[in-house]
């Protein structure tokens, strides 16, 4: 018991569909369903053979996908044994992983990522010339000739609102 409790923890952090993983599912599942059966039996009530429906159904979809998961991975791996290494996928292995730092002006993975998007993606897209009030409107409010105050939604000028003086007001309004 001891060795599968490890092996089930072991296979939440392997992708894909572990045995440990899968036996598990299956005895979560059988004992919902018994404990739905029970449950119809005790109460005679339809909402039980729906939720026993709407159970089965859904155990059945894990397992048809982890079937099917590992039906395309192992024709993924033959087809991997088959193809021989070319230049561009060994350039592809030596590529680093995704969150390692980058020894160029980017401090991580994700920016020159970002950058790359950007470029190819200015590149692909067509040159319109901006307009100016497009370009003025973008800009930051220091760059458009300083900051602005937003107008205050009360009517007070100073933005402080007390909370006593309107009690105040409301005490005033009650005693007249």
């Amino acid at each position: 018991m001891g060795s599968f409790m490890e092996e089930l923890w072991g296979s939440i952090f392997t992708p894909g569909p572990t045995p440990a993983l899968l036996v598990a599912a299956n005895v979560s599942f059988a004992a919902l369903q018994t404990v739905l059966f029970l449950l119809l039996l005790a109460t005679h009530s339809i909402h039980f053979i729906v939720l026993s429906v709407l159970s089965a159904s859904l155990w059945w979809s894990i397992n048809w996908f982890a079937r099917e998961l590992t039906v395309v991975q192992a024709q993924e791996a033959e087809k991997e044994k088959k193809q021989p290494l070319t230049e561009d996928d060994s350039r592809e292995a030596s590529r680093k992983t995704p969150g390692a730092l980058d020894s160029t002006d980017s401090d991580t993975e994700t920016e020159s990522l970002m950058e790359r998007k950007v470029s190819a993606a200015s590149a692909a897209a067509p040159q319109f010339p901006a307009t100016t009030t497009t370009e003025a409107s973008l800009q930051p409010p220091e760059q458009q000739g300083g900051v602005r105050k937003r107008p205050s939604m009360s009517g007070e000028s100073s933005g402080y609102v007390s909370t006593d003086s309107e009690w105040e007001k409301v005490d005033d309004k009650a005693a007249a």
